[in-house]
């Protein structure tokens, strides 16, 4: 890297960190930052602006070409924690635009984490399952966006990686701190169990306290549905997937 390089990046990094306030392109289709992959480095990144008109004017002209997309504005203090929300995203880096110029700052280069022991959140549990989520997000911002694409490669491939993520994965269930009932959310007059990637996710539901978080893999995600729940839904105050769960161990079912 050349040194002007190298100093340009610095001094984003900088105002990364110390700016009053910046914005990130929202996704309209998961509630979520809008990832992309990178054709040419293929780094999994959001796109950052310094300047809240550029911002805008960025989302008009992507939501005019089909990718419905709106500036979400942070401020200072809000930094480190959407920061480190984006490890639990999957996403590895943060294109900067600034003043015509593109600099692309890896996440790892200036935001360390803490061990993974959910001290960002005040948690003492830390589950997180950042390559499902990432693979939701590509997923639900295409098919959203665009219905009808079910029968792409892209689509199935993605399909694929989320199913296999899924039977992998462990999970944070919502569980009533009064009594012992479980969180559903109503989707299309149809229940479906609600349940959480990473303690984030959790907490975005959880605002009033009433809940508590409860461990589950995927395995035993089945044994622990009520009856009236159709199957499950990951993340209901972000990307909103429901899985359709089969009543035996460990089968799962995916639908959009």
């Amino acid at each position: 890297m050349k040194p002007n390089e190298t100093t340009g990046k610095q001094e984003i990094m900088y105002r990364l960190k110390n700016a009053g306030e910046l914005y990130v392109l929202l996704s309209m289709c998961t509630g979520e930052p809008y990832v992309v992959c990178d054709q040419e480095t293929y780094d999994d990144e959001i796109i950052v602006f310094f300047d809240g008109q550029a911002a805008i004017k960025e989302s008009k002209e992507q939501t005019e070409a089909g990718i419905p997309v709106r500036p979400m504005k942070l401020e200072n203090r809000q930094f480190l924690m959407f920061y480190t929300s984006l490890y639990t995203l999957g996403v590895n880096a943060l294109l900067v635009k600034d003043g015509g110029r593109d600099c692309l700052i890896q996440l790892q280069d200036f935001v360390k984490r803490n061990n993974q022991q959910g001290q960002e959140s005040g948690e003492k549990i830390w589950v997180e399952n950042p390559s499902l989520h990432l693979t939701m997000l590509y997923y639900m911002q295409e098919l959203r966006r665009k219905p009808g694409q079910e029968n792409l490669p892209q689509i199935k491939e993605w399909q694929d990686e989320i199913s296999n993520d899924f039977g992998k994965g462990s999970f944070i269930v919502p569980v009533e701190k009064e009594g012992k009932g479980l969180a559903a959310v109503k989707v299309n007059e149809q229940l479906f169990q609600a349940i959480f990637t990473d303690i984030l996710e959790f907490q975005r539901f959880n605002r009033e306290g009433k809940l508590r978080p409860l461990v589950v893999t995927a395995d035993k995600i089945p044994q622990i549905m009520t009856e009236e729940a159709k199957g499950v839904i990951l993340n209901p105050m972000g990307v909103r997937m429901t899985l359709q769960i089969k009543r035996t161990a460990g089968q799962t079912k995916q639908n959009a």
